[in-house]
Parts: structure tokens; sequence; C-alpha cells
């Protein structure tokens, strides 16, 4: 068995939660202290899917701007670029500073290093800065934050799935609009308030790995 190696750890704003990020071989993850793995660089199938979901809608646009709320490993971001055309500009939301850090120094080969793409821009900060900041400033919102919507590790990221969030959220879109959300676990009452914030939502079900293998994950497609 590969020896772990830590490579690096972060502190998450506003908690007193830290990141830390491993190295086995050639598999990285990331870990929350005490808590456990949160992602690695092995089974990412349903991060991808739920940018290729999020730009199927897209399609057609030419100059579409997304909005990915959490960089991660990269490889949302990764899947959205392959998607799009040359005039696309996809903004990607992250909170911890050293995760974009990390992405630009140690674990960005596995995506395919999607930060060196000229389409792709870095917010270090709050993803509700930037929807509150925004209206009708982006095509699709991508959000994976927290596990989804009951798998909270910040509290002030309750108001992102909230009633008062999701309205902002379709604020925040142009015109047919797409908001795409990654849950860990399914979640009938959220579904419920993305309908009431005046979204056409609809849940799929997909797999850590593309092969159809892993852990089930769940997907909001919610159409403004």
């Amino acid at each position: 068995m590969l020896p772990r190696v830590l490579l690096g750890s972060a502190r998450i704003p506003d908690t007193d939660k830290e990141l830390k990020l491993y190295q086995s071989g050639d598999v990285f993850s990331i870990k929350i202290a005490g808590r456990g793995e949160l992602m690695n660089s092995r089974t990412h199938g349903s991060e991808t899917a739920l940018a290729d979901l999020a730009c199927e809608s897209l399609a057609g646009r030419p100059q579409p701007r997304l909005l990915i709320g959490g960089l991660g490993m990269g490889f949302t971001l990764a899947a959205a670029l392959r998607a799009l055309g040359p005039g696309a500009e996809v903004v990607v939301a992250e909170l911890v500073p050293e995760v974009v850090t990390w992405n630009r120094t140690l674990i960005g080969e596995p995506a395919g290093h999607p930060l060196r793409d000229p389409r792709a821009q870095v917010y270090i900060g709050d993803v509700a800065e930037l929807i509150r900041r925004e209206p009708h400033g982006f095509d699709a919102i991508l959000m994976d934050v927290d596990n989804g919507p009951e798998g909270l590790v910040r509290r002030e990221n309750d108001w992102l799935y909230g009633s008062a969030g999701l309205r902002a959220t379709h604020a925040a879109l142009r015109a047919s609009g797409v908001l795409a959300i990654w849950s860990a676990s399914p979640d009938r009452d959220f579904s419920k308030r993305l309908r009431q914030a005046g979204f056409d939502a609809r849940e799929h079900v997909v797999h850590a790995h593309r092969a159809g293998k892993g852990p089930r994950h769940y997907i909001w497609i919610a159409a403004a």
C-alpha cells in the first residue's frame, strides 16, 4: 500500500475546520480534518457531469458566461471549458485561497490544468457575493459547495440553498439561464424550494465514477 503524504493544509474561513491535501502515489485527495474525504483525483465523474449537464442547455450561445461556486480539484471547470466555445467566460469562486494555489502548483495535472485556460477567471471569496453583485450576469451558475444542501460545512452557506439565496440566484441568471447544483445526497425539500423560487427543476442521479460505479450523487438542473 502506497504511503499517504500530507502536502498542505488550509483553514476554511469563518469556521474552525481545516482542509488537508494528501497524495498517495498519483492520487490526490482533499479531506476535512476529523470528517473524512471531500474529493479525490480518481473519482470525479459526478463533478464532470455537473458541467456537462449544465452546458447542454447553452448550445448555440456564442459568448456564454458561467459562474462556478467551488473550484475543488478543477474537474467541473475543466469539463465546462471543454464543452464551451472560444468566446466563453467561466468565473470560478473559491473561498479558500490555498485551494487555488494547490490547483496552480500541485494538483492541476489530473484535470488538465484548467486554470491556465484564458477563458477561466478566479474570484477568491464567497460565491454568494458575486450572485448578489451581478444581476442578470450569468448564463449558467454551477454550485458544488459544502456537499450540497444538506452537507453543510460552513453555516454561511445556508443562504445559498434557502429561499432567499435561490431567488437571488434566479435574479443573477440571464434569460433562459440554468442553475446546476451538485449534492452528495437527495433532498425532496430542496426540489420544492427550487420550484418556489421560479425554477423548473429536474434531478439527475450520477455516479462518482464515469463508468457508472461508485457512490450515487445528485445533480439538479434548474431552468430559470
